[in-house]
């Protein structure tokens, strides 16, 4: 195959991931028949660029690309907690935990996305706004099941998660198996000082 899907992001700790998998049971308790479909924990990542299909012929470009635009900038600490979704809570398509973090992401994801336009990805049309995603409520849900899963949502109190110092993005494959998504790490870069 001479083409792979792939997107650029943040792993967390084990830490951090075990706790999001305990915010993800409960939810996955309090939603049990509601028509979302749950990410595995281990798929879950802090997604900076989503590229779809990456010409294999053009990986080492991108390797080079991706290591010169995270080289520029510092590593930095991000904390991780808190319950949403998109568009909004009334309204979730996408359930998510939260991510606080300092400026550098929101200039390390853009200083992304501008190098990856340059090769012919195509530019993110939305403002970036980090997150973890836990799980996608189905297009055919009716209205009253996407109006009970928000209601949930504003129910539940998800604190602090924990936190961690991201010092290096990854370029990852995403293979799509009948049993969903495997994801696999094909190229680290090292951010700067």
């Amino acid at each position: 195959m001479s083409v792979m899907r792939a997107f650029i992001a943040f792993d967390l700790t084990p830490a951090i991931y075990q706790q999001i998998g305990q915010v993800a049971e409960q939810l996955r308790q309090r939603l049990e028949g509601a028509p979302v479909r749950w990410v595995a924990v281990e798929n879950i990542h802090l997604t900076v660029k989503f590229l779809g299909d990456v010409s294999l012929a053009n990986l080492d470009l991108l390797k080079r690309t991706l290591q010169s635009e995270a080289a520029s900038h510092a590593a930095f600490e991000v904390s991780v907690g808190g319950v949403g979704a998109f568009p909004d809570m009334r309204r979730p398509r996408v359930i998510w935990v939260g991510v606080q973090a300092p400026p550098q992401l929101s200039s390390l994801q853009s200083g992304i996305d501008a190098q990856m336009s340059r090769l012919g990805y195509a530019r993110e049309e939305r403002p970036f706004s980090p997150h973890l995603t836990l799980g996608r409520v189905a297009r055919a849900a009716s209205l009253a099941e996407v109006r009970r899963i928000g209601e949930v949502l504003q129910t539940l109190k998800i604190g602090f998660l924990g936190a961690t110092r991201l010092h290096q993005v990854h370029l990852y494959r995403s293979d799509l198996q009948p049993s969903g998504a495997v994801y696999t790490r094909v190229f680290s870069a090292p951010l700067g000082g």
